[in-house]
């Protein structure tokens, strides 16, 4: 009997999987890239290199650019983390799935995650850095959030934190620290990491992104040792607050602010440790088969661009907005030997892409019946820098502080409340990027056919989240 209702069991589980994802099998072991999907927290579009900031060092991501492609429009789901890190691995909105903000949900386990599509390919799946997307410890009941680590959604090797930590020592409390984690021992109060289940001692002083760095290293060795494609989510801290360089860092900025000297040596330590990737990756023989993702989850930190120190670049705005500022983030695609070196794309791309991507490259078909929001970005990658530009929408919710925010982008123009207390506006990005005409009056019906669309698309998520995707 036990027998029988385990294979019932397995039958199930394979009728749930191919009910979302058909054609599976049909991949091939020679067409299986490595991937890597590289995000940083909290990165403004103005605060690297490569989107013209000519003080901030970051050599390495700037090669990365001029030899892969530049993506000018590219988008997070949401303007602020763990929304846009749903997005990432499911390819579909965060308000879809339930998680309207930070700390309000966790990953539904009905949701298939490019984690748990490729472990089934014969990938070797791992996640480093800060998840966000629920607890990680079935025992530390909190008082917002649920149970939902990164083991529980197709990654086997993990070393991860619930959430943000200190870009330097990410166990101690900085100097000067007296927000959400701070302790009076000098210790850190917030996430900790766990590595596979278990709290971490070691190795944790110092650089983060070089703490994750050297979990991802071993990781990668690994795969390469059985010989096996791998599937790498690396999601740094940096430049997160409490954002603190350290001092060989802060060195290299001596004519800036304080405050700006962290921020821009936190980012030159990440940039640093995404330069070891990648020559690893060449003293290894496995760049040119080695795909990597980089992107932000949102906009620069509301008190950090407030105060100047970090920056959206050219837009207005910032995390926790609707405005450019806040969803428009510095973006790249680095494949060598197989992407035209120094592309630069102003296609409407979104986080929400990389899932559908990532199934085409390996001729894996979504089944229809299941809602994605992104696009293949393989034509743009094989050098159709010109594809057609999806609609995005996006959402951000916090109703106990009366937050309920929307945008949507559907070619040049874009409709949004971007702050709590406006109301809707229009703007017409392709000759006002800045935001500073809104043409709601001067434009009723493309704004009205907007607003209707919108809510179309909300009516929607609002389907999938109660049921109409899951199958129970």
């Amino acid at each position: 009997m036990r027998r029988i209702l385990i294979y019932q069991l397995l039958i199930a589980l394979s009728v749930s999987f191919n009910f979302f994802y058909s054609n599976a099998q049909e991949v091939n072991q020679a067409d299986m890239p490595n991937i890597i999907l590289i995000m940083a927290d909290d990165l403004g579009y103005g605060d690297v290199g490569f989107n013209g900031n000519d003080v901030i060092i970051t050599p390495h991501l700037d090669g990365m650019s001029k030899k892969g492609i530049t993506l000018t429009s590219f988008y997070a789901a949401a303007p602020l983390c763990s929304p846009t890190r749903a997005s990432v691995l499911t390819g579909r909105s965060p308000f879809r799935q339930g998680i309207f903000a930070a700390h309000t949900a966790g990953m539904r386990p009905a949701e298939k995650t490019i984690a748990e599509i490729l472990k089934q390919q014969g990938y070797k799946t791992g996640f480093f850095g800060k998840w966000h997307m629920g607890w990680l410890q079935p025992d530390k009941v909190e008082s917002r959030g649920v149970y939902s680590p990164p083991w529980h959604h197709g990654y086997e090797e993990t070393f991860a934190t619930k959430s943000a930590v200190p870009t330097w020592n990410p166990t101690k409390t900085p100097k000067g620290w007296n927000s959400w984690g701070a302790k009076a021992d000098g210790s850190w109060g917030g996430s900790i990491y766990i590595e596979n289940g278990k709290p971490v001692t070691k190795n944790l002083d110092g650089d983060d992104s070089r703490v994750i760095m050297d979990r991802v290293i071993p990781f990668i060795e690994n795969s390469i040792e059985n010989k096996a494609p791998f599937f790498a989510t690396v999601w740094f801290h940096a430049p997160h607050e409490p954002v603190v360089a350290g001092p060989e860092y802060l060195a290299k900025y001596p004519n800036l602010p304080k405050a700006k000297k962290h921020l821009y040596g936190c980012i030159t330590a990440m940039d640093e440790q995404i330069g070891r990737l990648n020559t690893f990756l060449k003293n290894n023989n496995i760049d040119e088969n080695t795909l990597i993702f980089f992107c932000s989850d949102n906009g620069p930190s509301d008190p950090l661009a407030k105060r100047g120190i970090a920056s959206a670049g050219p837009f207005r705005g910032h995390k926790h907005q609707m405005w450019e500022g806040g969803l428009r983030v510095p973006s790249l695609i680095y494949w060598p030997g197989h992407i035209k070196k120094g592309t630069v794309s102003n296609a409407q791309t979104s986080t929400n892409d990389y899932f559908p991507t990532i199934l085409d490259l390996l001729n894996i078909k979504p089944n229809k019946k299941v809602p994605l929001d992104g696009i293949s970005l393989k034509p743009l990658i094989n050098g159709d820098v010109n594809i057609d530009k999806n609609p995005v929408a996006f959402g951000y919710q916090r109703l106990y502080k009366k937050t309920e925010l929307y945008a949507y982008i559907n070619g040049q123009y874009k409709i949004c409340i971007p702050e709590v207390g406006d109301d809707m506006m229009l703007f017409d990005l392709e000759n006002d990027p800045a935001e500073t005409n809104n043409l709601a009056l001067e434009k009723p019906e493309l704004f009205k056919k907007m607003c209707l669309e919108l809510e179309k698309i909300k009516m929607s998520w609002k389907a999938s989240r109660e049921g109409k995707d899951y199958q129970w």
